[in-house]
């Protein structure tokens, strides 16, 4: 996949790293540490400007986050109660539950959306809470940007950095996606094997 990313930033230049981060976003087994790091990895070579590195990874991220947060305030929380009430064990939460995480989120929305955005695996998802939950579109993209902003711009400062070794940022960062996955995976059924609706 690498030899893929680093032949599409090569011949498409900053919409090359845009559209890639839009992908990611919307598919996220993209990986964001290879894209932004090969990135960075040519504006140390001079083909491209580390800052405009940092803001065309951004804005295709910021499509992409965008993207499915529209799709989560189109579901909305009304289409969103049958489908709890029918697959509550499958989605791990019963009603009462949403609306605890609704009154969080209420509270702790641009935090919560600004920290996700620097979680891998995570930071992909956090759209879709923000938009359920009808969080506005302004302090979205306003905290969704500032964290994007600094996730693409550490991964493609460090592959700038690092150069030839931009392969180090992936020989870290790679296991800690991995393990973030699989940690949400057997949370997820550890979940489905203990739920049980409240009142039962």
């Amino acid at each position: 996949m690498a030899d893929w990313v680093r032949h599409l930033i090569e011949g498409g230049g900053y919409a090359g790293v845009a559209f890639l981060m839009f992908l990611e976003t919307v598919f996220p087994p993209v990986p964001s540490e290879i894209i932004m790091s090969l990135a960075g990895l040519q504006a140390s070579r001079g083909t491209m400007t580390l800052w405009g590195v940092i803001l065309c990874g951004t804005a295709g991220a910021m499509l992409g986050n965008i993207a499915w947060y529209y799709v989560a305030r189109w579901l909305g929380i009304d289409r969103l109660r049958p489908l709890v009430d029918r697959f509550g064990r499958f989605l791990t939460m019963d009603w009462r539950e949403v609306e605890r995480a609704d009154r969080f989120f209420d509270r702790w929305a641009g935090g919560f959306v600004c920290i996700g955005r620097i979680v891998p695996t995570i930071r992909s998802l956090v759209s879709v809470p923000a938009g359920l939950f009808g969080m506005p579109l302004v302090p979205f993209v306003l905290w969704s940007t500032i964290g994007t902003a600094g996730w693409t711009g550490a991964l493609a400062t460090a592959g700038y950095l690092l150069g030839r070794n931009y392969g180090d940022i992936d020989a870290y960062l790679g296991p800690a996606s991995t393990a973030v996955v699989l940690l949400l995976l057997l949370w997820y059924f550890y979940r489905v094997l203990t739920w049980k609706p409240r009142g039962k």
